[in-house]
Order: C-alpha cells, then structure tokens, then sequence
C-alpha cells in the first residue's frame, strides 16, 4: 500500500484533467506536470477507465443532485483510489476532502467527505445496485457496447475488457542498429525484463518512460505497440521504391518503413504541429524523409505528379482500438461519429488511389475495432473502384488484430493496382 505523499495534490489535479473529459475536452490538451505526476496520471486514467462505474456509484449516492464538475470529477478519483488498493481507505477520503480547497471548493468538502463514507459503508449493496447497467459493468458507453456486440459476436467481452485494462509497452528495435536479441540483454543489464515478439519487437514486463531506455537516445529503439509494428512489413518494401505514408505523424510507422529499406519516403500529415515531430523522431534514429503539411485529399497542394510504389493510409478513426491508452475516446465519441469518419476515410481512399503507381499496392489501416470503419469501407472502395484488388495477407497476417494483453486493436487492408 502506498504512502499518501501529497495525495491531495494529485487528487486535484486528476480531477481538473476528469472533469475536462466530463466537459468535453481531449485528454490530450492536459500536461501532467511537476512533483506528483506519475499519481495524477495513475488517477485520472484509472478514473476514465472506470468511468461509466464511478459516475453511476457517485449518482446513486448523490441524493441532491449532481455537485459541480470538479467536485464531480475529485469524487470519481476518489473512488477509483478506494477501489485500486494503494491508499488505505481512511486516507483517500482525508486527503479527497483536502483537494476541495485546492480546487476552491472549499462548501464542497462535506458532499465529498459524504459520498466517500458512504460508498464504504455501502459498498456491497452498491455493487448490486449497479450490477444491472451495463454501462457501469463494462465501462463504455451503451451504444459502444451495441457496436462491438454486433461486429464480434464470439468476442465482445474479451474486447470491451481489453479496453479496460492498462496498456502494454512495446519496443521496436531499430534493425539498423541493433538485433533485438542483442538489445533484450542491454535491458536486462539496465534492470529491465521483457520478451521479444515478432521480428523487431520487444514486449517489457513493466512500463518505463523512454528517456531510461538504453540507447534511446543513440536511436537503438523506439515505443511502439506491436500492433503498429505489422504497418512496414505488410507494405511489401524494396530499396529504391517511393513510398508516400500519408497520415503519418507523429512519424513511429515512418520510421519504420526506414529501417526496414532504403526507400524515397514522403510522410505527410495534415497537422503541423503533429508534422514538426516527424523530423527530429527520424533524426534520433539516423533516418531522414521528406516531411510535408497538408490535406492528404488535396492532391493540387502538395503531389508532384510522380506516383508512389507503396501507400501508407493510416486512416484517422474513431481510436476505439486503443481506448486503454487514451480512456477518453470511448466518454469523447458519439455514435454519430463513426459514419462520419467512413466518410473521411473514403474520401482519402479516393484521391490517394490516383496517386499510386500500377502495380503498387496500397495499406489501409485504422485502430478501430468497428467493422463501419474498416471491412465496411474497404470492401466499398473495392466495389467502386475497378482497379482495386484485395490482396491475400502473408502467413499469420490477419485483417482485423482484436485487442488483446499484448497489443491494441488494428485493421490492415492490403490494396492492389491493377497495371
């Protein structure tokens, strides 16, 4: 069980991250910062992954109506730190009724000091209370729930659970510089266990931030889920071939289509300060590309008229493959968002098929587990477009890669030119 520390201060800061999601804003707009933030990190993740049970726990509780959003929010971190087993309960509550006054709410100490107690006086009859929404069962929304119900019948559970759990941390070793065998045992060296997956992958027992890898600096690896890792190699490479990734910041699929051969690389993104990444992300690893910002659809603004022998389309999606590293999406998302990114990602289909070569063959690539977003739209592009050809993936390929304990949830279509 954990020390305290400055519980509190971690408390509020999860909460103000929480009740940003609540409000609708991207986790990705919040920088944990300073002493205490590997803690406020812990409590805001686990909070949004137990989101849908820690709200329908402080709704049952909350007898007059629902307090302010950051109250709200320091009450669902609360409750995630009770569950999780690392503070001993009288000291979350303590420390929960603290971080009021950090969060200036000060009148709100007696509802938080209430709803605390009470969940661990009733907390079994509270399980049972609950029990019957899946909502809080699952920890998704109902109609993610529907979805994923529909798209993998046999699978469901084993999906919406992986999206609860905490993510792996996968390495790729960089073959330029390093055999994954031979950087396994700098690790262990260095205090660090881990198993080699897959051609260049390395599976860590325990996370690490990046910066006390060995050699990450020299550019001897690289994070990447191993899921990612199958982009480069389904892609066919050959020295000499000019390749276009053309969704491709912050630039880890980039790159490794540069380790794997001397190839002309395009990498474009339609975000430029996602795009500034790419550069010094190839430079750490000794690779260089030509890095260019634009809407990869509008082909009059950034193609030179020379077509590519390989397409990467890493599609922008839903992200509901990799929910467990970013817990917002799946509070973020509406249905209604889903056929809007099909449409987008036809579009994108639509105008990079011009630019690829005949013969050249063409990755399609989502981290959605939702058919809408991935056989849906492939096989639609295939229908209208007579060219288009499916390509059979190699041995031990799979289309759709569920997520599971040792990676997160892909889609890969393989697309032929015909000559």
């Amino acid at each position: 069980m954990r020390a305290s520390g400055n519980l509190a201060l971690a408390l509020s800061g999860a909460a103000r991250a929480v009740a940003g999601v609540a409000e609708g804003r991207s986790l990705g707009d919040t920088d944990f910062a300073g002493p205490g933030r590997e803690a406020q990190t812990d409590l805001c993740y686990g909070a949004l992954r137990r989101y849908g049970r820690v709200q329908a726990i402080t709704d049952a509780l909350s007898h007059r109506g629902r307090a302010a959003p950051r109250v709200q929010a320091l009450v669902w971190c609360a409750l995630y730190a009770l569950d999780s087993g690392r503070y001993a309960d009288y000291t979350v509550v303590d420390q929960a009724v603290r971080a009021c006054g950090l969060l200036e709410q000060t009148g709100a100490r007696g509802f938080v000091n209430g709803v605390l107690r009470n969940y661990l006086r009733e907390r079994q009859a509270l399980e049972r209370r609950i029990a019957a929404d899946p909502q809080a069962k699952l920890q998704h929304p109902r109609w993610w729930i529907d979805a994923v119900r529909r798209d993998h019948p046999l699978r469901w559970e084993d999906v919406l659970a992986a999206g609860n759990q905490r993510p792996p941390l996968c390495l790729r070793v960089n073959r330029r510089r390093a055999r994954p065998d031979a950087y396994l045992e700098l690790l262990a060296s260095a205090g660090m266990r881990g198993r080699c997956i897959g051609a260049s992958g390395i599976l860590l027992d325990a996370p690490v931030p990046a910066a006390k890898l060995p050699g990450f600096r020299d550019g001897l690896a690289s994070i990447q889920d191993f899921g990612a890792q199958q982009c480069a190699p389904l892609l066919d490479l050959a020295d000499g071939q000019r390749v276009l990734d053309a969704c491709a910041a912050p630039g880890g699929k980039s790159a490794h289509i540069l380790e794997l051969a001397d190839v002309r690389l395009t990498a474009l993104d339609i975000d430029p300060q996602r795009a500034a990444r790419i550069g010094p992300g190839l430079e750490r690893l000794g690779l260089s590309a030509t890095v260019q910002v634009a809407d990869c659809t509008a082909l009059e603004v950034w193609w030179d008229r020379e077509p590519y022998d390989r397409i990467l389309v890493d599609a922008p999606c839903s992200g509901s493959g990799v929910v467990r590293r970013r817990p917002d999406i799946k509070w973020l998302r509406r249905a209604a968002d889903v056929p809007a990114f099909a449409l987008r990602q036809a579009a994108i289909l639509d105008a990079l098929w011009q630019v690829l070569a005949p013969g050249g063959k063409l990755l399609y690539v989502t981290c959605s587990v939702f058919r809408d977003e991935n056989a849906a739209v492939s096989e639609a592009f295939c229908d209208r477009t007579s060219q288009a050809r499916r390509c059979e993936l190699p041995a031990g390929a799979a289309s759709s890669w569920l997520p599971c304990a040792e990676h997160d949830g892909f889609y890969f279509a393989l697309l032929t030119k015909g000559a």
